[in-house]
């Protein structure tokens, strides 16, 4: 009988990494923004800054992913190895080992080893990489994936801000761009909290408020050090 209810788990890995990249482009660009308008710099000058600030944000959020991804999927994969070591060398001691794992979930002894012997004959590195290991093929590592999927996402987020230094008159960029970074981040806190099944209140205050905390603190450098 197939599966065919719909969870959102599936997601996680692409979700985690569509919400960071967006939420650090937003964030990042927009305080930057706001640092150097508090400065009195030029408009020139602030496209210069938050143009930068986009492309090195998006290379840094690639690079930074891929490399913590990666490393993650090098652990999973010698996990993997050295569970395929010690089913070719110790078949007896990993079936008593899968057994053991189905007593502490509430089997019984029998029906545990029985389960376990047939699991085992199915795909033995299956079952102990799902059981003993906790991978599951659906939801492993996903290195590349995750570096574009944040890179994007932080270019996209990125553009928000820099749409409202095109469109708005210098003396209110400063206003203008808190403002509509704002109302971005809890706009995507709710579409992630929707798309993840969380409260989407929740999720819509707590980006709103640390993005506030991140601009008013560069806006307090950008005033100081101008």
């Amino acid at each position: 009988m197939r599966h065919i209810e719909r969870h959102r788990v599936h997601r996680v890995n692409w979700l985690r990494a569509a919400v960071l990249g967006a939420n650090d482009g937003i964030v990042s660009t927009a305080s930057l923004i706001v640092g150097v308008a508090a400065a009195n710099s030029s408009q020139s000058n602030i496209i210069l800054v938050g143009m930068a600030g986009l492309v090195a944000g998006a290379m840094s959020m690639a690079a930074g992913e891929y490399v913590s991804v990666s490393s993650q999927s090098d652990a999973e994969r010698a996990d993997l190895e050295k569970e395929r070591r010690e089913l070719a060398e110790e078949p007896e001691h990993e079936h008593a080992e899968m057994a053991a794992i189905y007593v502490e979930r509430g089997l019984d002894e029998n029906l545990a080893a029985e389960v376990a012997t047939q699991l085992m004959d199915h795909d033995a590195l299956g079952a102990h990489a799902r059981d003993e290991l906790g991978i599951i093929e659906e939801y492993t590592a996903k290195p590349f994936q995750a570096a574009v999927t944040s890179a994007a996402s932080f270019v996209v987020g990125a553009l928000l801000p820099m749409l409202v230094v095109f469109l708005v008159p210098l003396s209110k960029v400063i206003w203008a761009v808190p403002a509509s970074a704002l109302l971005s981040l809890a706009l995507l806190g709710a579409l992630a909290a929707r798309a993840g099944g969380a409260p989407i209140l929740t999720a819509a205050i707590r980006v709103f408020f640390w993005g506030a905390l991140a601009m008013l603190f560069t806006a307090i450098v950008g005033y100081w050090f101008a």
